[in-house]
This record gives structure tokens, C-alpha cells and sequence, in this order.
């Protein structure tokens, strides 16, 4: 086993980190506090190259792999430790592949190029008020019509919602919509290139709203109405009734990077947890870390993120492995556990650092001069569930060791 990142890998790294320090620390509790990431911040990481990191140069992307997306993610989390720019950034790393990988050529070029340049925003929506870890049962319709798609519905607790009306071009989402028969279940939804705004201007039918949240602020998350919203057929993606499949594949990636963005954040704490108890000293000069329940515990903490980052790492591998390098040796079954697992233990163990952190800080975490709370409220929203229920990674990764017949979802 080679654990080693390569060449351009780590090249990557280091000049993520350089733009980072340079644009994005200065401005991160700025970005948390006022709830919005300046636009010419996004346009600044689009030229940068942060934006379709795994999509092909040829539609504006920067050719490389889902294991650079991730590295980006972490990197960008660790500065930025609310993850709400990292938020922004994942969201248009993993979704954009599934339109370079399903949709139409026109539509790639269409699409893609503003996407990767930050004049667009390309997010998710497939969640409706009833629920989201339960993609069967959403209610959103499309009627085909001669060769338009016909949309009404409502989704819910979706990202870029402010981001689309405000950037110059706009944007859209992959959006997932009920195209047959009811009974046929998860095998009647297609997916659909939802552009909502583009060239500036705001398509008739879609009415969004935006919601005030306590953490991650910095991204907006919001939702909409689709009233008779009129998709022509060119942006569908991939065949009919197979949307449910294409969604998960986009999970797969999505939540690899997830869990990147959370221990980037993760790192960010243990380092200010570090600092914290060698400095601050109590009972004749004794330095907080001279403590063992406090050291120890630092020891566990740090072990649990160095797994989860392991975990991480090795599920962008294995889906470099077959979404981008196409080795015939694996199929994508093969990643329903190792990405489970990363989604399931990268949020976790970075709650646990924020929580303990903010204990060794005492009274002084409960303010807003301690920016903990910062990182401990973004990085929370992924322990709630967002792009998947921890419980539903669980059942993920049971029914797959115990069989499907053993372990109902």
C-alpha cells in the first residue's frame, strides 16, 4: 500500500494552501458573520482552478481527479473552519462530473465552462419538505410535453439559493423528478440539468426563498416551488426513469468530499485545542495538557480524525479508481462502504473535537470573541445529516456485510 499523495498532488496542496492563506483566512469569520462569500472571492477560486476539479479541461475543468477535489476541500475547511466555502466549493466539484458524465454535449458546454470559471453556481436538489434520505418518495413531477419536461414541486433545504440570483451568470441543480408509473418506485425518477437562472436572466416558474441558519452561514440554504417550470428535453440527464442511480453515484462523491471539508475543520480545532491547553495554565503555573484527562482525551481525538482521514482518502482513491480512471477491476458497489464510512465517521469525530475544545475554553467559548462555535455549527449540520443521515450511512454499510435480506432501510 502506497499512502502517499503524488507529485501533483501534493503540488495542488501546497498551492491551495498558499491561495487560501492569502484570500480566504483574512475573511472567513467576515464570511460567517455577515452569512454570504463575496463574490469576488467565488470568481477569485474559479481562476484559481477550485470549481470541476475532476472535469475534463475540455469543458473548463481542470482535469483532475476527485482525490485533488477532496484535498481542495480539506484545505479550504481548514481555513475557512465553518466549512461554508468549502460547502460552495464541493458542491460544484462533485455535481458538475455527473453532468460531464450524463449530459448532452451542448449542454456540457453550456453548462460546465461557467461552472469551473465561478460565473455559475451547479449544487443539489433532491430533498422536499417530507423528508431526504428518502429519494424514492419525493413528490416533484415532470410531464413530458412534445420535447419539454413539464416540472411542479417544492424541494427543500438546498444550497446556492442566493448564490444563483446574485452570480453573474446564475446557475442551476441536478435535480431529480417522479417521470412514471408511482409503483414503480426508485425506478420512475429521472434527473434533470434544472437552470433556474443563466445569462443573468431568471426563468418563469421557479419561486425560491431563503432561510436563516445558525451555522455554515456563509452559503445560503434555502428552497423553492416549481410551478409548470419548463425544462427542454436536451437537459435531461442520462436516460429516463434511471435518475434514482445517477443520484447516487453523485452522493458518492459528494459525501467523500463532505467528509474532506469536515476534518479540514477537524484540523483546524486540534490545532487551536493544542495551542489552548500548552498555554493556558491554572493550580501553580501547570499547563492545561499536563493534565492526563485532558492530553489523553487529546490522543483520542486526534486518532479518530486520523481515521476518518484514512477512510476518506481511500474512498476518493477507489472512486478515482472508477469514475475517472475506468479500472474494470472495481464497480461502483464497491464504494457503498467505503463512503459510508467516511460520511459516517468524519463528522462525528470533528463534533467531538469542537466539543471538546470548547470545554478546555471554558466560559470564553460561549462568546463571540472564541470563534470555535464557528466551526462547531458548520461542521454539526453534517453530523444532522446533510447529503445523508448518519443512520442512513449505517444502513449502508450494515445491509452490505450482513445482506440486504438481513438489514431492511
Amino acid at each position: 500500500m502506497d499512502f502517499e499523495f503524488s507529485e501533483d498532488e501534493v503540488r495542488f496542496r501546497e498551492s491551495v494552501q498558499e491561495f487560501c492563506k492569502r484570500y480566504i483566512e483574512p475573511r472567513w469569520v467576515e464570511i460567517d458573520e455577515r452569512g454570504r462569500i463575496p463574490l469576488d472571492l467565488i470568481k477569485k477560486m474559479g481562476e484559481q482552478g477550485l470549481f470541476a476539479i475532476p472535469v475534463s479541461e475540455e469543458y473548463g475543468g481542470v482535469g483532475g481527479t476527485i482525490t485533488m477535489a477532496a484535498i481542495a476541500a480539506e484545505e479550504i475547511a481548514y481555513h475557512d473552519p465553518s466549512v461554508a466555502t468549502a460547502v460552495y466549493t464541493l458542491l460544484n466539484n462533485g455535481w458538475p462530473l455527473l453532468v460531464e458524465r450524463y449530459s448532452r454535449e451542448d449542454v456540457k458546454k453550456e453548462i460546465l465552462p461557467k461552472v469551473a470559471g465561478g460565473e455559475a453556481f451547479y449544487g443539489i436538489a433532491s430533498t422536499e419538505s417530507h423528508g431526504g434520505s428518502d429519494v424514492a418518495g419525493i413528490k416533484t413531477t415532470a410531464v413530458k410535453k412534445n420535447n419539454v419536461w413539464i416540472v411542479n414541486g417544492e424541494k427543500t433545504y438546498i444550497s446556492g439559493i442566493r448564490e444563483i440570483q446574485e452570480l453573474a451568470e446564475g446557475g442551476g441543480y441536478f435535480l431529480v423528478a417522479k417521470t412514471g408509473k408511482p409503483e414503480y418506485g426508485h425506478r420512475n425518477i429521472t434527473a434533470f440539468n434544472l437552470i433556474v437562472r443563466w445569462n443573468g436572466k431568471t426563468r418563469q416558474g421557479w419561486k425560491p426563498t431563503i432561510f436563516e441558519e445558525i451555522g455554515r452561514r456563509g452559503i445560503s440554504t434555502g428552497g423553492f416551488i416549481l410551478e409548470d417550470f419548463e425544462i427542454d428535453d436536451k437537459y435531461r440527464i442520462g436516460e429516463e426513469n434511471k435518475g434514482f442511480y445517477y443520484l447516487m453515484e453523485g452522493f458518492n462523491v459528494a459525501r467523500i468530499l463532505v467528509a474532506a471539508a469536515t476534518i479540514g475543520s477537524g484540523r483546524w480545532a486540534l490545532d487551536q485545542a493544542i495551542e489552548w491547553i500548552k498555554n493556558r495554565k491554572l493550580f501553580e503555573g501547570r499547563p492545561l495538557a499536563s493534565f492526563q484527562a485532558v492530553s489523553f482525551r487529546l490522543s483520542e481525538l486526534y486518532g479518530e480524525l486520523e481515521a476518518a482521514r484514512l477512510l476518506t482518502y481511500r474512498a476518493a482513491w477507489l472512486a478515482d479508481k472508477i469514475y475517472i480512471q475506468k479500472d474494470p477491476k472495481w464497480k461502483e458497489k464497491d464504494l457503498n462502504i467505503p463512503v459510508a464510512l467516511c460520511k459516517m465517521k468524519a463528522p462525528e469525530a470533528t463534533t467531538k473535537i469542537y466539543e471538546e475544545l470548547m470545554k478546555w475554553y471554558g466560559a470564553y467559548a460561549y462568546t463571540k470573541d472564541c470563534n470555535a462555535f464557528r466551526g462547531w455549527l458548520g461542521t454539526f449540520s453534517y453530523t444532522i445529516g446533510a447529503e445523508g443521515a448518519q443512520n442512513i450511512m449505517r444502513i449502508i454499510i450494515a445491509r452490505d456485510l450482513i445482506g440486504r435480506e438481513y438489514v431492511k432501510g
